[in-house]
Protein backbone atom coordinates (compact mmCIF):
# COMPACT_ATOMS: atom_id res chain seq x y z
CA UNK A 1 0.00 0.00 0.00
CA UNK A 2 1.73 3.20 -0.87
CA UNK A 3 1.09 6.08 1.13
CA UNK A 4 3.17 8.75 2.52
CA UNK A 5 2.64 11.02 5.16
CA UNK A 6 1.14 14.74 3.94
CA UNK A 7 -0.68 17.23 4.46
CA UNK A 8 -2.29 17.63 0.83
CA UNK A 9 -5.39 15.10 -0.06
CA UNK A 10 -4.23 11.45 -1.67
CA UNK A 11 -5.10 12.16 -5.53
CA UNK A 12 -5.55 7.89 -5.68
CA UNK A 13 -7.51 7.37 -2.80
CA UNK A 14 -8.87 10.66 -1.76
CA UNK A 15 -7.67 11.17 2.01
CA UNK A 16 -7.39 14.31 3.29
CA UNK A 17 -5.66 14.62 6.47
CA UNK A 18 -7.06 17.91 6.70
CA UNK A 19 -10.35 15.85 7.69
CA UNK A 20 -8.67 14.08 10.33
CA UNK A 21 -7.96 15.36 13.90
CA UNK A 22 -6.13 12.95 16.44
CA UNK A 23 -9.41 11.51 17.83
CA UNK A 24 -10.20 10.72 14.03
CA UNK A 25 -7.00 8.69 13.44
CA UNK A 26 -6.66 7.26 16.76
CA UNK A 27 -10.09 5.60 16.79
CA UNK A 28 -10.29 4.73 13.22
CA UNK A 29 -6.53 2.66 13.74
CA UNK A 30 -8.45 0.59 16.55
CA UNK A 31 -11.14 -0.66 14.02
CA UNK A 32 -8.88 -1.37 11.53
CA UNK A 33 -9.42 -5.00 11.34
CA UNK A 34 -13.10 -4.65 11.31
CA UNK A 35 -12.93 -2.46 7.79
CA UNK A 36 -10.21 -5.07 5.97
CA UNK A 37 -13.25 -7.77 7.03
CA UNK A 38 -15.62 -5.85 6.33
CA UNK A 39 -14.41 -4.72 2.55
CA UNK A 40 -12.68 -8.65 2.12
CA UNK A 41 -15.73 -10.73 2.94
CA UNK A 42 -16.96 -10.65 -0.59
CA UNK A 43 -13.66 -10.42 -2.85
CA UNK A 44 -11.72 -13.31 -3.96
CA UNK A 45 -8.45 -11.41 -3.33
CA UNK A 46 -8.48 -9.77 0.27
CA UNK A 47 -6.47 -7.09 1.10
CA UNK A 48 -2.66 -8.15 1.97
CA UNK A 49 -2.75 -5.86 5.49
CA UNK A 50 -0.79 -5.25 8.07
CA UNK A 51 -3.68 -4.15 10.17
CA UNK A 52 -4.07 -7.08 12.50
CA UNK A 53 -5.33 -6.38 16.31
CA UNK A 54 -2.42 -6.12 17.54
CA UNK A 55 -0.50 -4.38 14.89
CA UNK A 56 -2.88 -1.83 14.88
CA UNK A 57 -2.85 -1.98 19.41
CA UNK A 58 1.05 -1.50 18.28
CA UNK A 59 0.49 1.33 16.41
CA UNK A 60 -1.96 3.04 18.73
CA UNK A 61 1.10 3.69 21.24
CA UNK A 62 2.92 5.52 18.12
CA UNK A 63 2.48 9.79 17.88
CA UNK A 64 -0.13 11.03 16.10
CA UNK A 65 2.26 11.43 12.69
CA UNK A 66 2.54 7.45 13.09
CA UNK A 67 -1.19 7.12 13.35
CA UNK A 68 -2.48 9.69 10.85
CA UNK A 69 -0.04 7.84 8.16
CA UNK A 70 -1.19 4.15 9.04
CA UNK A 71 -4.94 5.47 8.40
CA UNK A 72 -4.17 6.63 4.84
CA UNK A 73 -2.03 3.25 4.29
CA UNK A 74 -5.40 1.84 5.85
CA UNK A 75 -7.80 4.21 3.42
CA UNK A 76 -5.31 3.89 0.29
CA UNK A 77 -5.43 0.14 0.66
CA UNK A 78 -9.28 -0.07 1.01
CA UNK A 79 -10.08 2.35 -1.67
CA UNK A 80 -7.35 1.33 -4.47
CA UNK A 81 -6.85 -2.55 -3.65
CA UNK A 82 -11.03 -3.83 -2.64
CA UNK A 83 -13.07 -1.27 -3.94
CA UNK A 84 -12.05 -2.13 -7.47
CA UNK A 85 -12.09 -5.90 -6.30
CA UNK A 86 -15.60 -5.79 -4.94
CA UNK A 87 -18.85 -7.14 -7.02
CA UNK A 88 -20.65 -5.00 -8.85
CA UNK A 89 -24.12 -4.05 -7.30
CA UNK A 90 -26.32 -1.80 -10.24
CA UNK A 91 -29.29 -1.99 -7.75
CA UNK A 92 -31.10 1.57 -7.12
CA UNK A 93 -33.11 3.20 -4.56
CA UNK A 94 -35.12 6.50 -3.29
CA UNK A 95 -34.51 8.26 -0.38
CA UNK A 96 -37.98 8.10 1.52
CA UNK A 97 -36.78 10.75 4.53
CA UNK A 98 -34.00 12.66 5.43
CA UNK A 99 -33.44 13.08 9.01
CA UNK A 100 -31.41 15.57 11.57
CA UNK A 101 -31.35 16.51 14.82
CA UNK A 102 -29.13 19.08 17.00
CA UNK A 103 -27.63 15.90 19.16
CA UNK A 104 -29.52 12.69 20.40
CA UNK A 105 -32.28 10.48 19.05
CA UNK A 106 -35.02 10.45 17.25
CA UNK A 107 -33.74 12.42 14.45
CA UNK A 108 -36.85 14.64 12.83
CA UNK A 109 -37.75 14.56 9.00
CA UNK A 110 -36.88 17.71 6.71
CA UNK A 111 -38.03 18.06 2.75
CA UNK A 112 -34.36 19.07 1.77
CA UNK A 113 -30.24 19.36 2.98
CA UNK A 114 -26.86 20.43 1.88
CA UNK A 115 -24.33 17.51 2.44
CA UNK A 116 -20.52 18.49 3.54
CA UNK A 117 -17.13 16.30 3.63
CA UNK A 118 -18.78 15.46 7.67
CA UNK A 119 -22.47 15.30 6.42
CA UNK A 120 -25.61 17.25 6.56
CA UNK A 121 -25.02 20.62 7.31
CA UNK A 122 -28.39 20.62 9.67
CA UNK A 123 -26.99 17.48 11.90
CA UNK A 124 -25.25 17.77 14.80
CA UNK A 125 -23.84 15.21 18.00
CA UNK A 126 -23.98 15.51 20.75
CA UNK A 127 -20.52 13.90 21.30
CA UNK A 128 -17.97 13.12 18.65
CA UNK A 129 -16.73 9.98 20.92
CA UNK A 130 -18.32 7.27 18.71
CA UNK A 131 -19.47 9.48 15.87
CA UNK A 132 -18.34 12.19 13.52
CA UNK A 133 -15.36 10.81 11.60
CA UNK A 134 -14.88 11.24 8.08
CA UNK A 135 -16.14 7.74 7.61
CA UNK A 136 -19.30 8.09 9.13
CA UNK A 137 -20.18 11.20 7.98
CA UNK A 138 -23.92 9.83 6.57
CA UNK A 139 -25.81 7.23 8.12
CA UNK A 140 -28.30 5.27 6.03
CA UNK A 141 -30.90 2.65 6.44
CA UNK A 142 -33.77 1.03 4.83
CA UNK A 143 -37.32 1.16 4.76
CA UNK A 144 -37.62 -2.52 4.22
CA UNK A 145 -35.39 -3.11 7.36
CA UNK A 146 -37.52 -0.85 9.42
CA UNK A 147 -40.81 -2.61 7.88
CA UNK A 148 -39.83 -5.96 9.22
CA UNK A 149 -38.80 -4.34 12.58
CA UNK A 150 -42.14 -2.76 12.67
CA UNK A 151 -44.37 -6.25 11.94
CA UNK A 152 -41.99 -7.90 14.65
CA UNK A 153 -43.42 -5.11 17.01
CA UNK A 154 -40.70 -3.15 17.55
CA UNK A 155 -41.98 1.04 18.01
CA UNK A 156 -39.34 2.32 15.27
CA UNK A 157 -40.10 4.46 12.80
CA UNK A 158 -37.48 6.41 10.33
CA UNK A 159 -35.12 8.57 12.03
CA UNK A 160 -35.73 6.90 15.27
CA UNK A 161 -32.38 5.09 15.52
CA UNK A 162 -30.49 8.13 14.00
CA UNK A 163 -30.24 7.24 10.72
CA UNK A 164 -29.68 10.45 8.39
CA UNK A 165 -31.26 9.00 4.91
CA UNK A 166 -33.83 6.32 5.09
CA UNK A 167 -33.61 4.45 1.85
CA UNK A 168 -36.37 2.27 -0.22
CA UNK A 169 -35.58 0.25 -2.89
CA UNK A 170 -32.54 -1.61 -2.15
CA UNK A 171 -31.48 -5.02 -1.46
CA UNK A 172 -30.04 -4.16 1.92
CA UNK A 173 -28.14 -7.54 2.54
CA UNK A 174 -26.90 -6.96 -0.33
CA UNK A 175 -24.41 -3.89 1.03
CA UNK A 176 -20.80 -4.29 1.84
CA UNK A 177 -18.06 -1.49 2.51
CA UNK A 178 -16.26 -0.18 -0.71
CA UNK A 179 -19.95 0.21 -2.70
CA UNK A 180 -20.53 3.82 -4.02
CA UNK A 181 -23.25 5.50 -4.45
CA UNK A 182 -25.14 8.48 -5.86
CA UNK A 183 -27.51 10.39 -4.65
CA UNK A 184 -29.68 13.04 -6.15
CA UNK A 185 -29.18 14.67 -10.14
CA UNK A 186 -26.94 16.48 -11.86
CA UNK A 187 -24.38 18.96 -10.61
CA UNK A 188 -25.81 19.18 -6.52
CA UNK A 189 -25.64 15.21 -6.72
CA UNK A 190 -24.10 13.42 -3.40
CA UNK A 191 -21.27 10.77 -3.84
CA UNK A 192 -21.18 8.39 -1.29
CA UNK A 193 -19.04 5.09 -0.61
CA UNK A 194 -20.15 2.80 1.72
CA UNK A 195 -17.72 2.21 4.76
CA UNK A 196 -19.15 0.03 8.11
CA UNK A 197 -22.23 -0.79 9.52
CA UNK A 198 -23.19 0.75 12.45
CA UNK A 199 -22.70 -0.23 15.61
CA UNK A 200 -26.14 -0.71 17.79
CA UNK A 201 -26.38 2.35 20.74
CA UNK A 202 -27.88 1.88 23.79
CA UNK A 203 -29.61 5.43 23.29
CA UNK A 204 -31.43 2.96 20.53
CA UNK A 205 -33.35 0.74 23.10
CA UNK A 206 -36.64 2.76 23.77
CA UNK A 207 -37.15 2.04 19.88
CA UNK A 208 -37.36 -2.12 20.31
CA UNK A 209 -38.47 -4.32 22.24
CA UNK A 210 -37.10 -5.31 25.57
CA UNK A 211 -34.51 -2.98 24.14
CA UNK A 212 -33.31 -5.18 22.07
CA UNK A 213 -30.89 -3.29 20.03
CA UNK A 214 -28.95 -6.51 18.85
CA UNK A 215 -31.97 -6.80 16.78
CA UNK A 216 -30.02 -4.01 14.58
CA UNK A 217 -26.62 -5.78 14.96
CA UNK A 218 -24.29 -6.45 11.61
CA UNK A 219 -22.82 -9.47 12.71
CA UNK A 220 -25.32 -11.29 14.67
CA UNK A 221 -28.45 -10.24 12.27
CA UNK A 222 -26.66 -9.61 8.62
CA UNK A 223 -28.78 -7.39 6.38
CA UNK A 224 -30.51 -5.54 9.58
CA UNK A 225 -28.34 -2.74 9.95
CA UNK A 226 -27.59 0.95 9.81
CA UNK A 227 -24.54 1.98 7.05
CA UNK A 228 -21.97 4.41 7.92
CA UNK A 229 -20.88 6.33 4.36
CA UNK A 230 -18.19 9.41 3.65
CA UNK A 231 -19.00 11.75 1.41
CA UNK A 232 -16.96 11.78 -2.29
CA UNK A 233 -18.42 14.66 -3.55
CA UNK A 234 -20.68 17.14 -1.46
CA UNK A 235 -23.88 18.57 -2.88
CA UNK A 236 -27.98 18.50 -1.58
CA UNK A 237 -30.12 15.76 -1.09
CA UNK A 238 -34.13 15.98 -0.94
CA UNK A 239 -36.75 13.66 -0.13
CA UNK A 240 -37.79 11.55 -3.75
CA UNK A 241 -34.35 11.91 -4.71
CA UNK A 242 -33.02 8.69 -6.92
CA UNK A 243 -30.14 6.59 -5.14
CA UNK A 244 -27.90 4.69 -7.63
CA UNK A 245 -25.36 2.16 -6.95
CA UNK A 246 -22.04 1.30 -8.91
Amino acid sequence: MAASLTTDPCADCGFDPAQWNEQDTAKTLGLAPEFVQEWSARTENPMTSPFSRAAATALLEGGADDQRLAVHQLWHGLVTELAPVQPVFEGSGVVTQLNVSSGGVPKTAIDRGEVGIRGLMADTQNARVHHGRPWQALCLWSTDVLAELQAEGHPIGAGSAGENVTLSGIDWASLRGGMRLTIGAGDDAVECQLTLPAVPCSKNSAWFLNGDIDRMDHDLNPGSSRWYASVLRPGWIATGDAVRFG
